[in-house]
């Protein structure tokens, strides 16, 4: 059964193996003697915002979905894995990057939280990354045009997450500068803490 992780690389699509940098090209099969996270072997990540350790820059970088095959070694600190085998399948874009990101925590509720993702009602920081993923209970966030907000709704208690969702601002109901919901939704973010610190009262 093929087997797909994600892995990230220079604007040219080039990536550092061994002592220099590899050319890869897409949907060509490459190949490596040996793996090991630690020293050799393709790497790569099977959740997309681990890739962001190696290559924190979105603007700098490219994602793509690979197919990876041969030995496969897994990372005991993150998704990271490396493999004798893999090739490039499909370029994302940055909103697919972050719905990628959110189906892995959706399938994988209870594996340790990448530091990417907030938990608590965030907005889009000044970086070049251009997304926030926010986690909770009542997830809401706020963007500039064009970022990408993913937001997932999750039971505080057993860490299960029922509801998602992901939106480019000023492309789908999300405003540019307002605070929305998961459903979309413009909320008043103001207002709703005042409603939960009376309830906590």
């Amino acid at each position: 059964m093929a087997e797909f992780a994600y892995k990230m690389f220079n604007k040219d699509l080039t990536c550092t193996l061994g002592k220099g940098k590899y050319q890869y090209k897409p949907g060509e099969w490459i190949e490596e003697p040996e793996a090991n996270c630690r020293q050799n072997g393709f790497h790569c990540a099977k959740n997309p915002l681990d890739c962001l350790s190696y290559y924190p820059s979105w603007d700098n970088s490219q994602c793509w979905i690979v197919e990876i095959g041969g030995d496969i070694d897994e990372d005991s600190v993150d998704s990271k894995v490396s493999c004798t085998r893999i090739r490039l399948i499909k370029r994302l874009t940055l909103e697919e990057f972050v719905a990628e990101a959110c189906r892995y925590m959706i399938n994988f509720p209870l594996a340790a939280v990448n530091h990417h993702v907030m938990r608590q009602p965030a907005e889009v920081g000044l970086s070049c990354n251009h997304f926030v993923i926010v986690r909770c209970g009542e997830p809401m966030a706020k963007g500039r045009e064009g970022d990408v907000i993913g937001l997932l709704m999750e039971n505080d208690r057993t860490g299960q997450i029922y509801a998602g969702n992901v939106f480019t601002v000023g492309i789908s109901t999300y405003k540019a500068g307002t605070w929305c919901n998961v459903y979309g939704e413009e909320v008043d973010r103001d207002a709703q803490e005042d409603r939960a610190a009376v309830g906590t009262m």
